[in-house]
């Protein structure tokens, strides 16, 4: 009952809100059950899958090649998320940390970004429109994230600028899921 009230809550607040600036009740996402009312759904369903490394659990291991990325979960398993991943030249390897988390981020390009796509904004505010989507983990100090996105159809694609898109309802999940200071192992 809870979760249907706030599903509609959360879609009457989309509707009446101007979509620049509409920000959901972040925490219907607390519910493993919740759909996000507008599109999020992966094209790569998110399964529970065996998982022999030798990892900790809570460790994320991103496959760039097979665009998954697993959270290993103990008990010899993990989570598997369609992710998308960086376009040629942008793909990168290495074992950083989750350094932050932000809830619907804002979202301010790198200068290097900015270079390549000159009509790109210099900032954006958090919200649905936003490319981070609802949620964003950071990596060490590098530029990139692990982050939403408000394009479903791009996971399981090669499109990004070193990122690593999901979709919203499973960048939640995965937020829930992993402290800050998680090991994160990006293999090519």
């Amino acid at each position: 009952m809870r979760r249907g009230f706030a599903f509609v809550v959360a879609v009457l607040g989309l509707i009446m809100a101007d979509s620049a600036s509409a920000q959901m009740d972040t925490r219907t996402f607390m519910d493993p059950g919740f759909r996000l009312p507008f599109g999020s759904s992966s094209p790569i369903p998110r399964t529970v899958v065996s998982y022999t490394g030798s990892h900790a659990p809570g460790t994320i291991i991103i496959d760039t090649r097979e665009r998954r990325l697993y959270l290993v979960q103990g008990n010899g398993t993990a989570l598997r998320y369609g992710i998308g991943v960086g376009r040629d030249g942008f793909r990168w390897g290495g074992t950083h940390r989750v350094t932050a988390k932000k809830e619907w981020p804002d979202w301010t390009p790198p200068k290097q970004m900015l270079r390549r796509r000159p009509d790109l904004p210099r900032h954006m505010k958090g919200g649905i429109d936003n490319p981070l989507g609802a949620r964003a983990l950071y990596l060490g100090s590098t530029l990139y994230r692990i982050h939403g996105s408000n394009e479903p159809e791009t996971i399981g694609q090669a499109v990004s600028s070193g990122c690593f898109r999901m979709t919203n309802e499973d960048v939640v999940d995965l937020y829930n899921r992993v402290p800050v200071g998680a090991l994160v192992i990006v293999r090519n």
